[in-house]
């Protein structure tokens, strides 16, 4: 395979490898050490059934079962991610056409499944562009008294906080009662470099453990400035065919509005990457 990086930003992309085919050992760690030093990775012109896509996506750790059946594909581990709708007029995937600010998936959990694997399948005319911001970038380019200030301290992570942006609206109670709010580090270390990186979610922070709500609204609204600048972000120029990787343990990312006339579909999984070689936050729940 080749890896290159993507224009001047972090991300790679990956050719000559073709990710319907069965690979090594030697492959699957290849681009395992790729996604740990680039945190996304572009493969261009690829033609993944559902089951190729798992098979894939499951070479890297356990795959999530969907729990979601408004979202579900046809394989129990894959979704869609899509605004189209079927003869009936019901939606046959997730997240529709609105924004999707800075996040990152499954902050508000104890122990979040971290890796992703996203398949365009059908792009629109007018494509839509992801994001990604990495952490650890953003991390290193704090200076010392922030990076001291903030080293021990956890974040509170609330899954309503990201639910009242859905059109759902309000969180129903038995969710409610399965998604406690959770304390995650805001700094976490690979296991395997000893890198460090931030670990923030804007979309379901609410504050700081052991911190005035003023103080940590301040520190959480800097923090999450400096991480998404510019320098430290990635934007993806969709193509037909693209499969695009990425860690969540150290990535945040994000999707501008569209119209909802275009028809745009994607398949996901995602993917518990192992904690002895991936930076997996690891965080306790709040009564």
């Amino acid at each position: 395979m080749n890896i290159r990086p993507a224009g001047q930003a972090f991300a790679a992309v990956i050719s000559d490898l073709e990710l319907w085919q069965p690979l090594t050992d030697h492959q699957i760690a290849e681009i395992r050490d790729a996604l740990k030093s680039h945190g996304v990775l572009v493969f261009r012109r690829q033609s993944l059934s559902e089951e190729e896509l798992a098979d894939f996506s499951g070479r890297f750790g356990e795959l999530e079962q969907i729990v979601r059946t408004d979202w579900a594909a046809n394989h129990p581990a894959v979704i869609r991610i899509s605004n189209m709708q079927d003869a009936t007029g019901v939606p046959i995937g997730g997240l529709g056409s609105n924004e999707l600010d800075w996040h990152t998936d499954q902050s508000y959990m104890t122990n979040p499944a971290t890796g992703a694997v996203l398949q365009m399948v059908e792009l629109p005319p007018n494509p839509v562009d992801t994001m990604f911001a990495n952490l650890k970038l953003a991390w290193s380019a704090l200076d010392a008294a922030t990076q001291q200030e903030i080293e021990n301290l956890s974040g509170v992570f609330q899954y309503a906080k990201r639910q009242a942006t859905y059109k759902e609206g309000k969180l129903a109670a038995t969710i409610a009662n399965q998604t406690p709010d959770v304390a995650h580090p805001l700094v976490n270390i690979d296991p395997v470099t000893g890198e460090k990186s931030l670990y923030l979610d804007p979309t379901t922070m609410t504050g700081i453990v052991g911190m005035s709500d003023t103080a940590a609204s301040t520190l959480l609204d800097r923090l999450s400035a400096h991480a998404t600048a510019d320098e430290f972000v990635y934007r993806h120029r969709w193509q037909s065919g693209d499969v695009v990787m990425w860690d969540n343990g150290f990535l945040l990312h994000r999707r501008d509005e569209f119209d909802a006339s275009m028809c745009r579909l994607l398949k996901r999984t995602t993917i518990r990457m192992p904690a002895d070689l991936h930076m997996v936050p690891t965080g306790n729940t709040l009564s």
